[in-house]
């Protein structure tokens, strides 16, 4: 087993990659548009079309980009009661914890947090009775859980994010 093994991209807090301004627009091009053509990348970022597939193919290859989704509209898409439910768990058990969480279904997200809990899961379901099943019977039953602790979201909204269009100087 590998010092990062678990672990997305490596150890969390270490640059991976020096990007340049070109990756950069790259990166920002794509996040507000996933699906333009290369054409089209490469016009806007001001390279030729070999270049940003070369470019989007390392930036894959070095796991700075891991894909690409569809972002969708919770509600409309059958999935009305959103809560973030936080997990304390037993020292050491965060391997199968966040094994079984991978394999729970409506559990959109889950990260380890410092403070108060450990983990801190995001969960989508249809309704609450749903969501009294995700966390009561299949959270709370996970070995290593030894506790929950549940927020219903009411309204949410996507914050700024990164400027990937601005450059390291």
């Amino acid at each position: 087993m590998s010092a990062n093994e678990g672990v997305e991209g490596g150890w969390p807090g270490r640059s991976a990659a020096n990007l340049d301004g070109v990756d950069r627009a790259i990166i920002a091009e794509l996040l507000r548009d996933g699906r333009m053509s290369m054409r089209t990348l490469a016009e806007r970022v001001h390279v030729s079309r070999a270049n940003v597939y070369a470019r989007l193919t390392r930036l894959m290859d070095d796991g700075v980009i891991t894909g690409f989704t569809a972002e969708l509209a919770p509600h409309r898409a059958g999935l009305g009661t959103s809560a973030y439910v936080s997990v304390t768990i037993e020292q050491n058990s965060w391997r199968q914890v966040t094994a079984r969480l991978r394999e729970t279904p409506y559990v959109e997200h889950f990260a380890m947090v410092g403070g108060d809990y450990d983990v801190l899961v995001l969960v989508r379901t249809p309704d609450n009775a749903a969501l009294r099943h995700v966390v009561l019977e299949r959270i709370q039953d996970i070995p290593g859980v030894r506790a929950t602790r549940t927020w219903l979201v009411f309204e949410e909204a996507r914050g700024r994010g990164a400027d990937w269009g601005a450059h390291d100087g």
